[in-house]
């Protein structure tokens, strides 16, 4: 298919434009809202077409599928004008700075027919993949409770508008623990009820939250503890899921590489777990291109993004609050 990148962005430049060519699709058009950015990054990256103008590239029937990276605020708009255009739409996370923004984009998607997903790439891994199949076989019995750890320290170039601008949707919520709370879901394959939470800024940037630190009663019973940062540069990453016949540990594995080390541990003892080392960008695409041929899903649903951002945003508001918040996903 042909592609417009709607955004001219660190991930897409890092990380999608690769994953695109690699699947053999074409990259027209990029779109940025400032022109000289939108220039260079199209010469930089072998894009035909660079423009500010949005609904003159959703204009060429050409272009079948958009990948959207712009700043969080921009999500919403962009994709239901993408959608309206009769496009394929890959978002990136958060989908929107509300529930119901997001859920708007899914409902319009759907009413016309289109594939929309969430760029959720963890779960794309093959180390997250093997948790998941290693739960889902019963490896470590009733699952207990899961520990996500996702503290790291931002760099300086991704700074910017994520430590300083709530009105682009900053913060280490919008963009961390909406990734952990969809690992959370896809491994323990069920969606929070309620959430405790706190938060912290403490002194990366201003207005928004570097640190957050929250507790996740699922379903089933189990607990979720979970931790994100953008200020701890040797914390290291990774989870552990607690069953009552055995434990998995993770070790840096919440990352964009497929890196990281994983062991079962049961009464038979220590067992190191082999898991499939492909970039996790190709399959996210792989999957989303199976599902537009009408074999499949997408790895992350637009559901899926709107549940994730809904765990977040609760999240948030426990620890604005201090109380308990329900998660409330549109149904």
């Amino acid at each position: 298919m042909r592609w417009a990148l709607v955004g001219a962005s660190t991930i897409a430049a890092q990380h999608m434009i690769g994953a695109l060519r690699g699947a053999g699709q074409d990259l027209a058009a990029v779109v940025s809202t400032t022109p000289t950015r939108a220039t260079d990054f199209a010469r930089a990256h072998g894009i035909p077409v660079a423009s500010a103008q949005l609904d003159r590239v959703l204009a060429d029937p050409a272009i079948e599928a958009v990948y959207i990276s712009s700043t969080n605020e921009k999500h919403h708009g962009q994709a239901l004008a993408a959608i309206a255009a009769g496009k394929q739409v890959l978002c990136e996370k958060p989908l929107a700075l509300t529930v119901s923004e997001a859920a708007e984009m899914v409902r319009a998607a759907r009413q016309a027919g289109r594939v929309f997903a969430t760029n959720h790439h963890l779960r794309c891994a093959g180390s997250h993949r093997a948790v998941r199949d290693l739960i889902r076989a019963g490896r470590i019995g009733r699952v207990l409770s899961l520990r996500l750890f996702h503290a790291v320290h931002l760099p300086p170039h991704l700074q910017g508008w994520r430590i300083d601008n709530p009105d682009a949707g900053g913060g280490v919520i919008p963009d961390i623990t909406v990734h952990d709370a969809d690992v959370a879901r896809f491994l323990l394959g069920e969606t929070p009820v309620s959430v405790v939470a706190q938060m912290a800024a403490s002194g990366m940037g201003q207005g928004v939250e570097d640190s957050a630190m929250s507790v996740w009663t699922m379903p089933s019973g189990a607990m979720v503890l979970s931790h994100e940062s953008f200020t701890h540069p040797f914390a290291g990453s990774g989870l552990e899921v607690h069953g009552d016949k055995g434990s998995i540990f993770a070790r840096g594995v919440m990352t964009q590489q497929p890196v990281g080390e994983i062991e079962l541990v049961t009464a038979q003892g220590r067992e190191s777990v082999p898991y499939s080392p492909h970039n996790l960008y190709a399959q996210g695409i792989s999957d989303f291109l199976s599902a537009v041929a009408g074999q499949g899903s997408p790895a992350a649903t637009g559901e899926d993004g709107v549940a994730s951002l809904a765990v977040a945003l609760a999240v948030r508001e426990a620890a604005r609050t201090g109380q308990r918040q329900p998660v409330k996903v549109p149904a």
